[in-house]
């Protein structure tokens, strides 16, 4: 049985494993490695994200954005406790099946005895709240230096419970897209394209930085950048190879993988941008971590190393060719690259899954009686349909909240800098 049956049967078909003995079903070893990725996963975004954002960030916004990740990781985490673990995984259906029902809002009936699949049920929340936490977070790269933090508060909010919590039901929680087949192991829709297009449509509708493209605007501490994206690799760990949820073979080919594509990824970049501009740039190399790393996520339950090479190396290329299209000749000031980076990596990656799941390309192998060009063709319906309906949530949360509250800090404020403008406080003496 490969493991997209598996998670089917365990999650969809077998919905009352959740209250069986823990004695006969929990396994130590899958408990205790499910406890580690947990962990990883939120070192990604605290303080792996916070430190690789408010690094690449000017001195007078760095806290403002620090701020953001932190304050995301707390509202998301209640809400994930409230009423996103069961609109995700929950059983019944709501919103015409749009989401699972409510029967555990609150966490209702979970108790140190529930197990999900061989692991305790309070794991596997707490695993699937890392991610909760770090999708919306991703995004604050996007409008970082100018947005207010009531309505970015606002928005992340919202966003997660109208665009993730869907499309999470749909691919993870046993929702249509799991039910045709779509393969994203651990995220290229629902974390990635979904952050990334949210990124571009922010980006769009908030507008450029006050001197954007033509001012300068360099990170301010590229040491801290580099420490964040090395967290951001350890996590990432977690990440893939967590989603396997159990300490097995395929954690540990997922981990593999995972390694693989991020080095490759990281070489891609570093490579096009020095043919490209003559020399080679700690930032370029730890931006193509990253954009490997976002473009294995989706596969890396399902290819093999020698796939995992390939995959990331066209996630480093690409994602740079799409950088340099979206800042120097569209002037989209995506102000971190959230959206080429994750965004294009995410649907580069879950398109490419399709292929590289072959048997005979060394992947685990396309369900029985399924070819390449009809896995290719759900997956791509599951980018699309992950695009569409992110862009359309994001646009008019972005136009309600601005409708009621400015988005946007005024140009003055935007000179001074969010750290002592929403904050009274600063992060380095100017």
């Amino acid at each position: 049985m490969n493991l997209q049956k598996l998670f089917l049967v365990t999650f969809v078909l077998v919905p009352g494993l959740a209250i069986a003995d823990t004695a006969s079903i929990v396994d130590a070893g899958d408990t205790a490695w499910m406890l580690t990725s947990t962990a990883l996963v939120l070192f990604m975004t605290l303080p792996g994200l916070a430190l690789f954002y408010s690094g690449l960030v000017r001195s007078r916004n760095v806290l403002s954005v620090m701020m953001q990740c932190f304050a995301i990781a707390c509202a998301a985490s209640l809400l994930w406790a409230v009423v996103g673990y069961t609109l995700v995984f929950g059983e019944g259906s709501a919103f015409g099946g749009m989401t699972a029902g409510f029967g555990k809002s609150f966490l209702a009936g979970v108790s140190s005895d529930s197990v999900s699949g061989s692991i305790p049920e309070t794991v596997f929340i707490m695993f699937q709240m890392t991610f909760a936490i770090i999708t919306p977070a991703l995004i604050v790269g996007a409008f970082a230096e100018r947005v207010r933090f009531a309505p970015m508060f606002a928005f992340c909010i919202l966003w997660l419970l109208f665009a993730y919590v869907p499309v999470a039901h749909w691919v993870w929680g046993g929702g249509w897209l799991m039910q045709r087949g779509f393969m994203d192991f651990a995220g290229g829709a629902v974390v990635h394209i979904n952050a990334g297009i949210a990124a571009l449509v922010a980006a769009l509708v908030i507008g450029n930085r006050k001197g954007f493209p033509t001012q300068p605007m360099p990170p301010h501490n590229l040491p801290w950048t580099v420490a964040g994206a090395c967290m951001l690799w350890v996590g990432w760990f977690g990440f893939n190879a967590g989603s396997a949820l159990a300490a097995n073979g395929s954690a540990g080919m997922a981990m593999l993988v995972t390694h693989l594509g991020a080095a490759a990824g990281s070489l891609a970049w570093m490579s096009a941008e020095w043919i490209r501009f003559g020399k080679p740039s700690v930032l370029g190399i730890v931006t193509g971590m990253v954009a490997g790393l976002g473009t294995i996520t989706p596969a890396s339950g399902f290819v093999g190393p020698g796939g995992a090479v390939l995959i990331g190396l066209a996630g480093g290329f690409v994602c740079f060719a799409a950088t340099l299209t979206i800042k120097r000749k569209l002037k989209i000031d995506d102000s971190l690259d959230v959206f080429p980076v994750h965004g294009v990596g995410g649907a580069l990656g879950i398109l490419l899954t399709g292929v590289f799941v072959s048997s005979g390309l060394g992947g685990l192998g396309l369900p029985e009686g399924v070819s390449m060009g009809q896995q290719l063709g759900v997956q791509l319906l599951g980018a699309v349909a992950t695009i569409v309906w992110c862009g359309v949530v994001t646009f008019v949360l972005l136009k309600l909240i601005n409708a009621v509250t400015p988005l946007r800090v005024t140009s003055d404020h935007e000179i001074e800098g969010l750290d002592l403008v929403l904050h009274e406080e600063r992060g380095y003496d100017l």
